[in-house]
């Protein structure tokens, strides 16, 4: 099966960058999401993004063009599920996940994959709400999504090895590296990664060193940003999201607990740079 065209369910940071990166790799690509405010403003936002990418001489002028023609806007989920692939970009909540991918499900057309940039759920409990759990996997892109090289391809308990192939081929299309990896609590980085958050926390906790004194170390190592400047940039909401469900997943492990420094700085809403103030300021 060949991807054609493909729909984002979801217009924010993580769904733009997914639905630019589709757009300048020459796929019809369309965007929604609740409302026309919100879907236009990620629309201008993508434009402005691959506008940036022409004047840095990143992306020629004739690819930007058809980029920019191949976004739809659209608030139907019924037009948005009319692909040959959605990948859906909302909250880290299987509920919602589920709901969603019930009413996709029932919308597309049978030859339709269903695919989700979760970063920890099970694929495997998303697929079951709907009737074509052989042609759901996860297709999970890092922040941001349109110039990170990595995708995580997460097979499901009962995808199928076609739908498992040609997700891989869209995401080499795309000029990323695609992993195949099993559904498993957070794949691959993400819980390779917790460590690296959890113990910047504990050390923060301790009062051993300050967030600058801790990123400065790790970027001495090699590292392009510390763990702290990560957390903003990733958006402490987020991070705390994924930390609970591997904790979760994995039966309270106690490496994998969440830190009580960032469960207060979400509930005082210091989120990282999309709030503006996070560890650091971001005027």
């Amino acid at each position: 099966m060949a991807i054609e065209t493909v729909s984002v369910i979801g217009s924010g940071t993580m769904g733009r960058g997914i639905a630019q990166a589709a757009a300048l790799a020459g796929y019809r690509v369309l965007l929604f999401d609740l409302t026309a405010e919100l879907v236009e403003q990620a629309r201008e936002a993508i434009v402005q993004s691959i506008d940036e990418g022409v004047r840095r001489g990143k992306t020629a002028a004739a690819t930007a063009d058809w980029a920019r023609e191949s976004l739809i806007p659209t608030t139907d989920l019924a037009q948005a599920a009319q692909v040959d692939l959605v990948i859906e970009a909302v909250v880290e909540d299987l509920a919602v996940k589920r709901d969603l991918f019930g009413r996709l499900d029932a919308a597309a057309p049978p030859h339709t994959i269903l695919a989700s940039n979760t970063s920890s759920l099970s694929i495997s409990a998303i697929a079951a709400a709907t009737g074509r759990p052989d042609r759901v996997l996860g297709l999970h892109y890092f922040n941001p999504a349109h110039l990170m090289q990595l995708v995580e391809v997460i097979r499901g308990d009962l995808t199928g090895d076609e739908t498992v192939a040609t997700a891989r081929a869209f995401v080499q299309s795309l000029g990323k590296t695609a992993v195949v990896c099993i559904d498993s609590p957070a794949f691959i980085v993400n819980r390779v990664a917790r460590p690296f958050y959890g113990e910047a926390f504990r050390l923060l906790g301790e009062r051993a060193a300050d967030p600058e004194t801790i990123d400065r170390l790790i970027t001495s190592l090699g590292f392009r940003m510390g763990p702290f400047a990560l957390l903003d940039l990733i958006g402490l909401d987020v991070n705390l999201a994924v930390t609970q469900s591997v904790y979760d997943a994995y039966f309270q492990e106690p490496r994998y607990r969440p830190h009580p420094i960032q469960r207060r700085m979400v509930d005082s809403g210091r989120l990282g740079r999309k709030s503006g103030r996070g560890f650091y300021d971001y005027p």
